[in-house]
Order: C-alpha cells, then sequence, then structure tokens
C-alpha cells in the first residue's frame, strides 16, 4: 500500500502546483517511486504523453520533478473552457463532449467509480502518491458532488496539508475560514497548513501561529518564502498579476499577444528565460511598438479569439507592425489565425472567418482533435529569419482541430519522423515567402534550443547586435536546476519529516 498526501488551498493560485512538484522532487530524491495525480484540473495549459493523450501541464511537470514520464492515470478529468459557461471534457486523455457548468456538476458523480480506479492503478505502481486539490475545499456549494477536494481524499483515503497564501493578506483568516466550514469528517483529514509566499521576517508570524494552531487544532507545518523559482504556472491569472513583465532591459523584446482564450501560455517559459529576451504580454493596440517579434499563440476558442483582435485594434496594431518589416510567429490556433480563412463548425459555432492574410493557408476545422507527441527538424533551405534554422531539430506536440492547407506563396517549416513514438513522415507549417511570418502547430517549439537561439541571432542581426555568444540555453537543464532549488527551499522551511509521519500515521490507520 502507497503512501499518500493532498496538498489543498485555502483559495485558488496559493501555490498547491509548486509545492505538490517540490514535494514529488523531495521523495523521488530519496528515494521512493513518487507520481502526482489530480482527479480533476480545470486548464488551458495541456500537454501530450507519449503514447498521445491529453492531460494537464500542471502534472506534467510534477511527473518531471518526480523524474517519471507523464501519464494520463495522474490527471484523468480535464476541464478546457470554451466560453464563460461551457468547457470541453477531456476524459483519460481524449475528447468525451462539452458541457456547461450545471451539466457536468450533475455529471460528476459518475465519474467517481473511474476516478477511484485509475487512482488505485497509479497508486500500485508508485511508493508515494501527491495528490493536489482544486481551488479550495469551503467551497460549500460544490461539496455534495465533490471529485477533487475532501471527496477525492476520501476515495484515496489519504491525509491532508492546507496551502494558504500570505502575499494577498488575510492568511489567518483564510486558515481558519476554510477548516471552520469543513464538515467533521473533513476537519480530521487535515493534517498540517503550510503558509506560502511569505516575504520579511518569520518571527514575526509566531504569535499569529500559536493563535491558529490553538483555534483549529492543526499544526503549522512551516512558513515557505516567496520564492523566484522559473517553473509552470497552471493559471492564467499569472500573467494579470504581471509575472512575465519584466522591465528590465534586454536586447530583443518579444510580445505575446494575451487572447482571452489563449491556450499553452507555457509555450513561451523557455522563451522568457533566455538570458537576452525580454517577453511582455500584450492585449492593447497600444502596447504593440517596436518589439522584434509578435506571437500569436494558441487559443481554445479560435474565431472567438480572432474576432477580439479585431474589436479591439490590436488586429491592425500586429498588421502595422507587419507592414514596418516586423516578424510574426503563430502557434496552433495563431497559426490559424494568420491564414487567409478559417472554417469552424466545431470548436465556436461561429461558421467562417477570414483570417488575418499574413500566410497563405487556409484552415478547416474537424470533429476529431490531434493529439501527438512529435520529433523531427526544421526543413532545409528555409527564407528569411529561419535560414539559420534550417536542420535543427525539434521536438514538442500538437493538440488542435482541423487541418491547414499552403497555398503556392509559403514554404513548410519542419517535418516530423516521430509521431507519439512511432516513425512518421509529417509535414508542418508555413513560412511566408519573405521568411518574417512563421506558423506551426508545435506547441513546445521553443524548448529546442538549437532553433530558439537561431531564431533569436537572426533577430540580433536584424537589429545590428552580435550574435549571442557561447552555449544555447538549456531549458531542460534550467528546469531541473529549478527544481532542485524549489525541493532544497521545501526542506528547509517545512517539515519533511513530519509529512512523512502523517502518511506513515496514516497508512497504518488504513491498515
Amino acid at each position: 500500500m502507497s503512501l499518500a498526501i493532498m496538498v489543498q488551498g485555502t483559495a485558488s493560485d496559493v501555490g498547491k502546483s509548486m509545492l505538490v512538484a517540490g514535494l514529488c522532487r523531495i521523495f523521488a530524491q530519496d528515494g521512493q517511486r513518487t507520481a502526482p495525480f489530480k482527479s480533476q484540473n480545470m486548464a488551458l495549459n495541456s500537454g501530450i504523453t507519449p503514447d498521445g493523450k491529453e492531460m494537464g501541464r500542471a502534472q506534467i511537470f510534477q511527473a518531471e520533478a518526480a523524474g517519471i514520464a507523464p501519464d494520463v492515470r495522474m490527471n484523468p478529468v480535464l476541464l478546457k473552457p470554451t466560453s464563460d459557461r461551457k468547457a470541453q471534457v477531456v476524459l483519460m486523455g481524449k475528447v468525451a463532449t462539452n458541457m456547461d457548468a450545471v451539466t457536468y456538476h450533475n455529471y460528476k458523480p459518475q465519474l467517481k467509480a473511474q476516478i477511484r480506479e485509475v487512482y488505485q492503478s497509479l497508486a500500485a505502481e508508485h511508493d508515494v502518491m501527491v495528490l493536489e486539490g482544486a481551488g479550495s475545499p469551503a467551497e460549500i456549494n460544490l461539496r455534495d458532488r465533490d471529485i477533487v477536494n475532501m471527496g477525492m481524499a476520501e476515495l484515496a483515503q489519504c491525509p491532508v496539508i492546507l496551502v494558504a497564501d500570505i502575499d494577498r493578506g488575510g492568511v489567518f483568516a483564510a486558515i481558519y475560514g476554510t477548516i471552520a466550514l469543513l464538515l467533521e469528517h473533513e476537519k480530521w483529514r487535515v493534517k498540517g497548513v503550510i503558509i506560502n509566499k511569505f516575504r520579511g521576517d518569520v518571527a514575526l508570524l509566531y504569535s499569529g501561529i500559536e493563535q491558529i494552531e490553538a483555534l483549529t487544532g492543526v499544526p503549522v507545518l512551516g512558513v515557505m518564502p516567496w520564492l523566484n523559482v522559473d517553473l509552470e504556472d497552471e493559471d492564467s491569472v499569472v500573467l494579470e498579476r504581471g509575472k512575465y513583465d519584466s522591465a528590465a532591459v534586454k536586447d530583443l523584446d518579444i510580445a505575446v499577444l494575451q487572447l482571452p482564450y489563449m491556450s499553452n501560455f507555457t509555450d513561451f517559459n523557455a522563451l522568457a528565460a533566455q538570458p537576452d529576451v525580454r517577453l511582455r504580454y500584450v492585449s492593447k493596440p497600444d502596447e504593440l511598438n517596436n518589439h522584434d517579434l509578435v506571437i500569436v499563440p494558441g487559443s481554445k476558442n479560435t474565431l472567438g479569439d480572432l474576432r477580439w483582435l479585431r474589436e479591439n485594434g490590436l488586429e491592425q496594431a500586429l498588421l502595422a507592425h507587419h507592414r514596418n518589416h516586423g516578424a510574426v510567429l503563430g502557434i496552433c490556433g495563431g497559426y490559424q489565425m494568420l491564414g487567409q480563412h478559417i472554417y469552424d463548425e466545431v470548436e465556436s459555432g461561429l461558421g467562417e472567418m477570414p483570417g488575418l492574410g499574413l500566410l497563405d493557408v487556409v484552415t478547416h476545422f474537424a470533429s476529431e482533435k490531434t493529439t501527438t507527441r512529435v520529433s523531427g527538424q526544421v526543413q532545409s533551405a528555409l527564407p528569411g529569419l529561419f535560414a539559420a534554422s534550417s536542420g535543427a531539430a525539434l521536438q514538442g506536440y500538437e493538440i488542435h482541430l482541423g487541418e491547414t492547407r499552403r497555398g503556392e506563396n509559403t514554404a513548410p517549416f519542419a517535418t516530423f519522423t516521430s509521431c507519439n513514438m512511432r516513425p512518421c513522415h509529417h509535414i508542418d507549417g508555413a513560412i511566408s515567402a519573405d521568411g518574417r511570418v512563421l506558423g506551426t502547430y508545435l506547441h513546445g517549439l521553443f524548448d529546442s534550443g538549437e532553433f530558439t537561439r537561431s531564431l533569436l541571432n537572426a533577430l540580433r542581426l536584424r537589429k545590428g547586435l552580435r550574435p549571442w555568444e557561447g552555449e544555447n540555453f538549456d531549458y531542460r537543464q534550467h528546469k531541473e536546476a529549478q527544481f532542485t532549488i524549489l525541493a532544497d527551499s521545501m526542506r528547509e522551511h517545512i517539515d519533511i519529516e513530519r509529512i512523512y509521519q502523517i502518511m506513515r500515521e496514516h497508512q497504518e490507520q488504513r491498515v
């Protein structure tokens, strides 16, 4: 019987995903076969497992922290919002249906047996399971059909650690209020509290910690400082808080259009980590000026986001950037928007719409979603900015509806020779004849260091700057170093031995 611990939060964005990743790394360092698990994830950041299944990016990077390959069993239910009230429901890595919030809430009880079976299957193969909740367990309006917080803790028969974010204020009220709203059998599962994102002298908290422990009967296991680790965020709320809007002066200034239904903004983490890049997310026309490259990202509602670009003036700003000889890159839905026309009878219900007209391609949506892990290389003899990238190795994944066909005035971007670990010959993407506009379906494009550095050096040369000297920035090594920093800090500031004790005591009670 595996050990297990569940990390729940007093609210969204309190740092649950990061602390789960840190625990995964710690337990793996200690020689334990460890796996993350989140029964239900609502996010537009998703990735693909080696066998072609779609799951949340948070569980993928937590699996990386544990040193194992992502497995769709780590995230059996993924909800991808398509509007304010509806979401695409992905079950065990494949699209099941689209539902509104009320319909899905009524549907959740039907998922419990499958979630229990999936969890038990994964737990049987590992020594330690680290579970993650969603939002807050004190959402009492959802309690009767909960499958991701206390409902999941009961299915897994595991103890819970509650995480509270002190940076947003009211941390003791959040801890007390959350525990007070739990039912007695739910309170029993809460074995510890972690106060997260603290800035300052921890001595100032001691009296408050003593009082909250007396009021709740739950010990505080540690106070994590504000930690500037460069790891993936699950929620796009970090963009609203300006996490990536660095004021530092860098040689290259790159903008990403912050679409309302932007998906996979984690595509740009590797780009933001480059030493000579300032990456900014822009949502207003007057913010788009003098950029070396503008990126149109993926979207879960391509036509809806394209219409938004037109209504708020960003389309004209982007076209003006292009007329001024600026470079443009589109990924997935962004690639589709750059074309001449999009025909959609599947995703948005908007029918058809002319594209931005920067690439000679046309997209027709289809009902079946492409979910593929791929590797290959950039085509040879590419024009313009991408000439130096010719032949560079690539790997990543595709998640999209529909097919995009190139016209005569574009060149293909890449050839993939491995698809879901099987040999293939798949041509991807399009580049304009002048070599200033690129579209591709490849998520994780900038994780490929050789391609990224060749593109950045081409942008540097356009500005009259020398190419960046030294080895290519290795984003995978960078992430490994960040996981180690996170784990070391957690060992320093959290009572990890007490967490082991909590798991063992609970295991003995189950036996």
